[in-house]
């Protein structure tokens, strides 16, 4: 590698320093990494570019040649095909990194998210493997981690495509998508601490005690006391404490009353801290105190007890992560927040983070700003003979992967409805997973399947009501279709839940005014073949606004949100979200 390379690099890693006061400390590990292209086997001989960690390896400089398996136009909808990079197996990530003090009782080191599969290395010893693309991929540092001032060397490897993940595990097909870009797409970090650790917790808001249930999970037992607190997320005014009491051997609980109870909503949303010390550790998580039900008799949703409907749109993260004009904003905490704030500028409450979990950068921000996310698990595999289910994917391999993902999101208050799939409805594994994960939150959001069977009273459904698709749609025969009833949607049981409307319109153009290629007939038919850009864009807000109104009004769904806010935008694409300038959010 070049020296100056190296040098240039160096200034880019700060030492971290992890002081022995300290009960825990988290060394953020994201920067500037050093990134090579090559197989699988073994590491290259020189790391010859850099890359953002946060990112993906399309932003390496200098740039790696055509990274991300790319599909071509006529297999699209053949997910079955190959998805595999012809230039290399793998993308290879190094950083370095100093430990001042010594190496703690607990060194744990976590990845965030990344894809396509995650092998990690410190010192030359492998930690282990990580081969689910949207969960938290942990590793045990501390057998290999040097303290005392000696410098760390931190490896990982990403699969270059989808082809380099195990056919039992989701890589985020997608019939609309064009790339499959790999990379450390979320945050890395060093967590060190001393025993016993606090592996995970779940706060559980009761409105009803004005209370809050704290659950905590450590990582062995514990022989001396274990504390609980609240404090108010903003001025750290603490407002409950109490010692945990004994669950299991590994397990502890807390009821915690909370004084002058504030709760969380998209109009107030008020967080709290809820901190748990052990003897050699402090776990931190922060929650609102908001609860969310479904009402199938009134079919709607209740938000802290009462009647909210849904107003919002849809973020395709993935999508936009094959956008040209995407860049670094996905990882730019400022530009999200700028984001989720036009959003609510538009009156929206919710989103639905759409065949695609986001930086969990994204999540804290939700938080704040108050906006209910309807969180959707990154599967599609559609509703056609022709596309049948991955037979690799068994229930036991979903469960896996559902509970991870449920374990990372638990607390976070924007999160409402857990969404286990879009459009498939072949759901006999995903029924079987979801029932065997519903139980582990206890705060019970409900679930929402898709285009599949309704899986329990307490459920959300969702309808995608297309109608400008159809060569016969006319606005004056609009509202005779069910008295306002969606047309497509999932199979009912003898329950019919409250439903949500979070697809409609079909009416996308691209930022530039050109079409895609689904509503290029859409467009001749309504509007002729001379129609001008402006009459298209006109025609698409007025449309888009009477479907909106007429979907609403009657208050027959729960919720109503477009599609979608954000996505891509580009010449060969299927649909288009609604920005003139994306980066400046106009």
């Amino acid at each position: 590698m070049n020296p100056l390379l190296r040098i240039a690099i160096a200034t880019l890693v700060p030492a971290a320093v992890a002081e022995a006061a300290d009960r825990r400390t988290v060394v953020p590990l994201d920067g500037i990494w050093e990134a090579a292209e090559g197989g699988l086997a073994s590491p290259p001989p020189v790391f010859d570019r850099t890359v953002p960690v946060p990112g993906l390896l399309d932003m390496a400089s200098p740039p790696f040649e055509s990274p991300g398996a790319t599909v071509p136009l006529d297999q699209r909808n053949e997910w079955w095909r190959t998805l595999a990079d012809p230039k290399r197996e793998a993308f290879w990530y190094r950083r370095t990194f100093v430990l001042a003090g010594p190496v703690p009782e607990v060194a744990r080191l976590k990845f965030h998210k990344a894809k396509y599969g995650l092998s990690v290395w410190l010192n030359g010893q492998k930690l282990g493997d990580h081969d689910r693309n949207f969960t938290p991929g942990w590793f045990d540092a501390k057998p290999a981690l040097r303290g005392g001032g000696a410098t760390n060397e931190l490896i990982a490897r990403v699969g270059a495509s989808p082809a380099q993940s195990p056919g039992h595990r989701l890589y985020g097909f997608d019939f609309e998508k064009s790339r499959y870009i790999p990379g450390i797409y979320d945050s890395v970090e060093l967590i060190l601490s001393g025993a016993p650790h606090v592996l995970n917790i779940q706060a559980v808001p009761d409105l009803e005690r004005k209370a809050v249930r704290a659950l905590v999970e450590l990582d062995r037992e514990a022989v001396g006391p274990v504390t609980a607190r609240v404090a108010e997320a903003a001025g750290g005014r603490v407002v409950a404490a109490k010692v945990a009491r004994r669950r299991g051997e590994r397990t502890m609980e807390a009821d915690l009353p909370i004084r002058d109870v504030r709760l969380w909503s998209p109009e107030d949303p008020f967080l709290y801290d809820l901190v748990i010390e052990t003897e050699g550790d402090t776990g931190r998580t922060r929650f609102g105190m908001r609860s969310f039900s479904a009402d199938p008799g009134r079919g709607v949703v209740l938000l802290n007890g009462r009647p909210y409907y849904l107003r919002g749109s849809n973020v395709c993260i993935f999508r936009f992560f094959e956008d040209r004009e995407r860049q670094g904003l996905p990882w730019n905490r400022e530009w999200v927040r700028a984001l989720h704030r036009r959003f609510k500028d538009m009156h929206w409450n919710s989103l639905r983070y759409c065949i695609g979990f986001p930086p969990e950068l994204w999540y804290e921000i939700a938080d704040e700003e108050g906006v209910l996310i309807q969180d959707e698990f990154p599967l599609w595999y559609g509703n056609r003979p022709e596309n049948p289910w991955p037979v690799g994917i068994a229930a036991d391999h979903l469960e896996q992967e559902y509970r991870e993902w449920m374990r990372e999101r638990w607390n976070h208050a924007c999160v409402v409805v857990w969404d286990a799939q879009n459009e498939t409805t072949y759901d006999r594994v995903i029924s079987a997973a979801v029932a065997r994960v519903r139980s582990l939150d206890l705060s019970g959001r409900p679930w929402d399947n898709g285009w599949g069977a309704i899986l329990h009273p307490s459920d959300v459904s969702e309808y995608h009501p297309y109608r400008s698709n159809r060569k016969g749609f006319r606005w004056d025969r609009f509202e005779r279709r069910e008295d306002g009833v969606p047309d497509n949607g999932p199979r009912h049981g003898p329950v019919r839940p409250p439903f949500l409307i979070n697809e409609y319109g079909w009416l996308w153009i691209n930022r530039d005014g050109s079409l895609p290629n689904l509503t290029v007939d859409v467009y001749r038919r309504l509007l002729g073949e001379d129609a001008t850009v402006d009459q298209r864009f006109e025609y698409y807000a007025r449309a888009l606004a009477a479907k909106t109104e007429f979907w609403r009004h009657r208050r027959k769904c729960a919720g109503v949100l477009h599609f979608c806010g954000l996505g891509y935008s580009r010449p060969d694409g299927q649909t288009s979200d609604h920005w003139r300038d994306v980066a400046a959010l106009e």
